[in-house]
């Protein structure tokens, strides 16, 4: 039996209250809306948990022109090339918005913002909260804001079930609170999930964080777009910390070094050298492991004992693992970091269902191609959820539908996908680990089991994956290391994705 919200029945419905969530959910104000959130508000995203910062185009050698630049670049030719210019231009303004929402970003002894440089930026463009705590920063400025508005319903500790549609159009959604499943009618529904990362051993994303938002929104019909692109972050924190701590890309922009354990410096002689795109850097790194390294960050001599003071966060991260970064050399390795595909939307927040909407990481919006442009994602983030709440303010209350009482599946578990996934979905992939991906995840994705939701997103990758004949961006297939001539996107149903794994199994099976 499924339990009602009568009192909440109509409203547009957020779920997840990272970066995304929050800035649309407060974008609505002051229209009702309910934020549906599976932890403490705020708390287990990766918005909060950000290092780097937001990307915006604010110094005086910089434009707008020049972040696009950098953005198609790194996207490998699968960026929108107007979704990405439009994004990227309002990446001052979003400075401004933040600011006037409690943000206090860094600025220098003269008042001016304290930009810094990461991979793949031609510029120095990456503006910072709280040193490394960016994130956290930004996430904690918007509770006070939601905390103050009283148009917003905030329902913590309340997780996502079912998107329920009826004729192709939201009809409402199923969420478990308290152990109790209950039903809100609307035909608004705004996905704020976060990404994927929870599916694999070794990420530096919240370990609850496997796709939900991705699953739900095929099973109701959604498009899904570029499942295959999942990045690596080439410097977790190499630790048994779960999920790994991330040492930011912007150590390296400070000038930290890789070096393997013999000290040689692995990475001098490729282009960009430690600044090199995720891609390259990760793959670089991986490929050192394979042959029994280990790979480490010096930070010694671009930081030494200013490294606690610059990068707080990781300084602490590194003690806690028994690392001193400004006198010891600091274990890595890749991690996932971020996940490219998603939803398939448009510029604002729309999927291919009526009335569903998806923003931030759960949704692939073409701003970020084959590989995402560092501090691209919060940037992203932040505008998606302010286009997607000015889209929606624009719609009305449908009138109530009949509410399905049919009970979906038990609460989603990851566990039992989890060593398929990083065994065979890693940063190096060929037609051998797709397949034996496929033949395990098909049949759980079918099923009822509490892995179904899981199996269903990484069978999404691995399908997604199998169909991608060459390497371009995140994607690395070592039988297909080659890049195809034209970049093509790729768009699925969950029926297409059901589909083609069963065409991979029978033709693997009549070739055997």
């Amino acid at each position: 039996m499924i339990g009602r919200f009568d009192d909440l029945n109509g409203k547009v419905v957020v779920v997840g209250s990272g970066l995304a969530g929050l800035m649309t959910t407060l974008t609505l104000s002051p229209q009702p809306v309910v934020l549906v959130t599976r932890g403490a508000i705020g708390e287990h995203t990766s918005s909060a948990w950000a290092q780097g910062g937001i990307a915006a185009s604010l110094g005086k050698d910089d434009s707008a022109d020049l972040h696009l630049v950098d953005t198609l670049a790194a996207g490998d030719g699968l960026c929108d090339p107007s979704v990405a210019a439009d994004i990227v231009a309002e990446g001052p303004a979003v400075i401004a918005s933040l600011e006037r929402a409690g943000v206090t970003f860094d600025r220098d002894s003269l008042g001016h913002l304290v930009l810094g440089l990461e991979a793949a930026h031609s510029r120095r463009r990456i503006v910072h909260a709280s040193g490394d705590g960016s994130g956290a920063a930004v996430v904690a400025a918007l509770l006070e804001a939601v905390a103050a508005t009283p148009s917003i319903t905030v329902l913590d500790g309340t997780e996502l079930r079912s998107v329920l549609t009826c004729d192709g159009t939201v009809s409402g959604v199923v969420v478990s609170r308290a152990s109790q499943l209950t039903a809100i009618a609307t035909n608004r529904v705004v996905l704020a999930t976060g990404g994927i990362g929870g599916l694999y051993d070794s990420t530096t994303n919240p370990v609850t964080n496997f796709g939900q938002g991705i699953a739900l929104a095929a099973r109701a019909g959604a498009m899904l777009a570029d499942m295959e692109f999942v990045q690596f972050h080439p410097t977790g924190l190499d630790s048994a910390r779960r999920p790994l701590a991330l040492v930011s890309e912007a150590v390296r922009g400070e000038g930290a070094i890789l070096l393997n354990d013999r000290g040689e410096r692995f990475m001098s002689g490729i282009a960009g050298a430690e600044l090199a795109p995720r891609d390259v850097v990760a793959r670089a790194i991986s490929a050192e492991l394979s042959k029994g390294r280990r790979v480490f960050l010096d930070a010694r001599g671009a930081l030494g004992n200013r490294f606690a003071t610059r990068f707080p966060t990781i300084d602490a991260l590194c003690r806690e693992a028994g690392v001193n970064p400004g006198s010891d050399i600091i274990p890595v390795r890749p991690a996932v970091h971020y996940h490219m595909g998603g939803i398939a939307t448009d510029a604002r927040g729309r999927s291919s269902v009526s009335g569903l909407w998806a923003v931030g990481e759960a949704a692939s919006t073409g701003l970020h191609g084959a590989n995402r442009l560092a501090s691209n994602s919060l940037l992203e983030a932040a505008v998606l959820g302010v286009r997607a709440a000015q889209d929606i303010s624009g719609t009305v209350e449908g009138a109530m539908r009949q509410v399905r009482s049919t009970p979906p599946s038990q609460a989603p578990d990851a566990s039992a996908v989890r060593g398929t996934v990083s065994a065979n979905l890693g940063v190096l992939r060929n037609a051998a680990s797709l397949r034996a991906a496929i033949s395990t995840l098909l049949p759980i994705a079918e099923g009822a089991a509490s892995s179904a939701d899981p199996a269903i997103v990484a069978l999404g990758i691995a399908v997604f994956a199998m169909l991608r004949e060459e390497s371009r961006g995140a994607h690395a297939r070592t039988d297909f290391p080659s890049k195809l001539p034209a970049a093509t996107r790729r768009f699925m149903t969950l029926a297409d994705i059901l589909d083609a794994a069963h065409a991979n199994i029978q033709s693997f099976a009549r070739s055997a």
